[in-house]
């Protein structure tokens, strides 16, 4: 079936459960960001296949509401299917309850499994549907999946158990300390629900998902025990003895068995306010006390031990080698030819995966020219994919995902003489992104209070970009990762701790034209200078190893302790890959990170 047609059946269905809307949202029964190919079911429904978006679907109408990062591409993927595009964020456009309540009529229903809405989400939708007296209802059965014919089935990759001197503590630590927390809480069971949460406590990684090496997986976390809900047969030996004596493992499809079991009168579960679904909340005895707070897990994740961000040090050496061998072979290849947006990819893959540590991509590399480059999350297709001109701006937005650690890195290059405007432009992102490395700020600083310095350059000219300044990344977990977040939106009410790490990623992007952004991973570290007694001061230190393109800089916009900044940062990316290096890609770095 195409899209019209998928949308006809679905209609039908709709009529057969008496539901005049069905909501179809991006993510999965664990909340995840990056969804496994079997619940992929808003890009089967619309064809937009970006990260973000959730698709309503009424009787005559159907759109799909999604951010600024994917305008462009929702736009030309959306075209022909019947589905409207709805932009978040944008004055004049409705929001997905307003439009709900704009198309219903008094007493019909809105349709969502409760599998992918969380409780505190459902609560939230049905209280506002019901003052305009429409129902919010739960059908047993995904509605999507009746029709959805050839959906892929459950992942069957083994499990791996991720190793101590990686992980830097082991699984009875952690989970001594998640019962620490139940404890002051009163709690005599915790339900882990979302997929990074359990991988980090179980010490487990795996490939369910792409690019984040997590497992399709429940957990329930006792008082004297702990239960992991995972396909059995994925368990092997190594998980099997770094568990054993620790955790119980059943079956994925155990798990509302167990649940049930472990719950009853005068008993108290702990729920993540934030993740845990209707769904599993309506699997609960009744007669349980149940405690909706953010699970301890998240913070603990979040914030990494000793051992976690030596790892991150190491392999970002690794991968600054990769990227120098690649922005080399850029420089020398483009000229002869040949060289496309998906070739320049698969290169740097290429060069990744010549390290042992490498375990695959940690999302899908952005390797856009020109006016691709101003689709900030675009993915080269075979009907998209161009040559690479010695002309025009390229920018490559990648990382890898490696067993001591995550990489997440963007470079903007100037493929041949950048014009004043783009030096202007490049320029003004770099002075936002030396900012926000060099802040030194209070204890208790939250993201959304340094958003701005990362703007400010681009606002004195009026100009902005639309997405987040930073995000929390996992160490060999998902590349996004949460509470914490350097940005208007994300982390919010999350103060910065030490060993949060982080992306710094100022962009801007001119639609039809090019894009630019800049991006490294920055760790949170104690400002030992400005502290004092009174008062914490905590700091940001970079890890990313690579040149920033001197092409693309207007030298006359920076100040003198910019241009230090540089100099000192290009001094450091020398003398930490150099060593690695040989021959010519050697001479090309020296050249790269001469003093401005």
């Amino acid at each position: 079936m195409n899209i019209p047609e998928r949308l006809s059946a679905l209609r039908n269905l709709m009529k057969k459960n008496k539901i005049e809307a069905y909501i179809i949202p991006s993510t999965d029964p664990h909340q995840s960001e990056y969804v496994p190919e079997l619940w992929r079911r808003r890009p089967w429904i619309s064809g937009f296949d970006g990260s973000a978006g959730d698709v309503i679907v009424t009787m005559d109408k159907a759109g799909l509401w999604t951010d600024s990062r994917y305008f462009l591409q929702a736009a030309d993927q959306l075209k022909d299917s019947g589905i409207d595009l709805y932009k978040i964020g944008v004055a004049g456009e409705p929001t997905m309850f307003e439009f709900l309540r704009d198309e219903l009529k008094k007493d019909q229903s809105v349709g969502m499994d409760p599998r992918l809405q969380t409780k505190k989400d459902a609560d939230d939708l049905k209280n506002r549907l019901s003052n305009h007296k429409i129902k919010l209802v739960h059908p047993d059965e995904n509605l999507v999946d009746k029709l959805w014919k050839d959906k892929p089935g459950f992942p069957d990759a083994p499990i791996m158990a991720w190793d101590v001197k990686y992980a830097g503590e082991t699984v009875e630590s952690k989970l001594n300390r998640i019962r620490e927390k139940m404890a002051i809480e009163g709690a005599d069971v915790h339900v882990l629900t979302t997929l990074d949460a359990i991988a980090w406590t179980f010490n487990i990684r795996g490939t369910d998902v792409e690019y984040n090496p997590v497992v399709i997986s429940y957990a329930l976390i006792t008082k004297e025990g702990a239960e992991l809900f995972v396909s059995r047969k994925k368990v092997k030996k190594d998980v099997k003895k770094a568990l054993k004596g620790l955790v119980k493992i059943y079956d994925y499809d155990n798990f509302t068995k167990r649940l049930q079991k472990n719950t009853g009168k005068k008993i108290k579960v702990w729920l993540d306010i934030d993740t845990v679904s209707a769904w599993v909340v309506s699997l609960i005895d009744k007669k349980s006390d149940l405690l909706f707070k953010k699970s301890p897990v998240t913070l603990f994740k979040a914030c990494k031990n000793e051992t976690e961000i030596a790892g991150f040090k190491a392999c970002h050496v690794r991968d600054g080698v990769a990227m120098v061998k690649f922005l080399y072979w850029l420089d020398e290849a483009v000229p002869k030819g040949g060289v496309t947006e998906i070739s320049a990819s698969e290169k740097l893959m290429e060069l990744r995966a010549a390290d042992s540590l490498f375990k695959g991509l940690s999302f899908a590399t952005i390797s856009s020219y020109n006016e691709h480059g101003a689709i900030v999350h675009y993915e080269s297709s075979p009907e998209t994919d161009v040559e690479l001109k010695p002309e025009g701006i390229y920018l490559i937005d990648s990382g890898g995902q490696y067993l001591d650690g995550t990489t997440d890195i963007t470079r903007t290059v100037a493929l041949g003489e950048p014009t004043d405007e783009q030096k202007d432009r490049f320029t003004r992102i770099l002075k936002g992104h030396i900012a926000l490395s060099m802040i030194s700020f209070p204890q208790g600083t939250q993201g959304i209070q340094l958003d701005t310095l990362a703007r400010k350059p681009l606002w004195d000219i009026g100009l902005n970009y639309g997405h987040g300044t930073g995000h929390g990344v996992g160490a060999f977990l998902n590349v996004h990762e949460g509470p914490q977040g350097i940005s208007y939106y994300r982390g919010i009410g999350v103060p910065l701790e030490l060993g949060m790490v982080c992306s710094n990623e100022p962009g801007f992007y001119k639609a039809g034209e090019y894009g630019m952004r800049i991006e490294t991973m920055i760790n949170v570290v104690k400002d030992e200078e400005k502290s004092s007694e009174d008062l914490t001061f905590y700091k940001f230190e970079t890890m990313t190893l690579c040149p920033i393109d001197t092409k693309l800089i207007d030298k006359a916009l920076l100040t003198g302790e910019e241009i230090e900044f540089i100099n000192i940062y290009h001094k450091r990316v020398y003398g930490e890959l150099s060593p690695k290096l040989r021959g010519k890609a050697k001479e090309w770095l020296a050249a790269a990170t001469e003093p401005i």
